[in-house]
């Protein structure tokens, strides 16, 4: 069955996000205090605030526009090469969201109405041209 095993797979992976992102985020906080209580031994507190605020803010700066950067560079590999049925779908989608919708929604009623048609579709969208073999 359709939902079955991917599900599991996917809640399974929701899980471990989440958990993981609740790890990272008692970590920041706690470098962030340790970061304030280790410059309030050097300057008023008020100024430890400060630049504990500023440092923060600026490490969250640097990695916000690297992966801006990166994704930037992604995308566009990523539009020259979409290969598979789900990369073409997004990519119609992202460009067309309108045409996308109505594809979306013939697919799912071609779906409904012929199961076997709406296989045979995605093979032939998702298999590769292969060149002349050699024997």
């Amino acid at each position: 069955m359709f939902g079955g095993g991917m599900a599991r797979n996917l809640v399974k992976k929701a899980v471990a996000a989440s958990v993981a992102a609740g790890a990272a985020l008692v970590a920041v906080l706690a470098l962030g205090a340790t970061i304030f209580f280790a410059l309030q031994l050097v300057v008023e507190p008020l100024a430890a605030a400060a630049i504990t605020f500023l440092l923060f803010t600026v490490i969250a700066l640097a990695v916000a526009m690297i992966f801006v950067t990166r994704s930037e560079a992604e995308d566009e590999v990523s539009e020259d090469d979409a290969s598979g049925l789900g990369q073409r779908a997004f990519m119609l989608f992202k460009q067309r969201p309108i045409l996308g919708t109505v594809a979306a929604l013939a697919g799912g009623w071609i779906f409904l109405r012929n199961p076997a048609l709406a296989t045979m579709v995605a093979a032939a969208f998702t298999e590769k041209s292969h060149g002349r073999r050699r024997r």
